[in-house]
């Protein structure tokens, strides 16, 4: 399933931006926040894992229905998972596409990776426990 991913900032995200370590950090910043019927069409649930592929790169999520996302939209608060999605290049602005990068959704059984090892796999260091 071809869907736009939207990024930002969530209160929640927000709140464990100091512990980037913790489960609580983890389990937001790796959920795809879906619409109910997108979710229904790829024939998974709540905290099923998906494969979320873009042109700069892809990354292992865990699906999560939200009400009032439209069809065909997904969001993912700002962080290593999002990071692993949206490309570099700016267009001469300063700021990354954070609301219009094209992701593929697809359902896997594969894992959803730390953060640590999200980190090693772009060549960075993880985040100190």
């Amino acid at each position: 399933m071809r869907v736009i991913l939207n990024t930002g900032r969530t209160i929640r995200q927000g709140s464990y931006v100091e512990r980037k370590t913790s489960a609580d950090y983890m389990e937001e910043a790796a959920s795809l926040n879906m619409n109910r019927m997108d979710m229904f069409e790829l024939a998974v649930e709540d905290g099923n894992h998906i494969r979320v592929r873009s042109d700069h790169g892809e990354v292992v999520m865990k699906a999560r229905a939200v009400e009032g996302l439209i069809r065909g939209q997904v969001f993912v608060c700002l962080g290593p998972y999002a990071n692993h999605l949206v490309g570099p290049e700016t267009h001469g602005t300063g700021m990354p596409d954070f609301k219009t990068t094209q992701v593929t959704l697809e359902p896997t059984t594969d894992p959803v990776p730390t953060i640590r090892e999200l980190m090693e796999r772009c060549g960075g260091v993880g985040y100190e426990d």
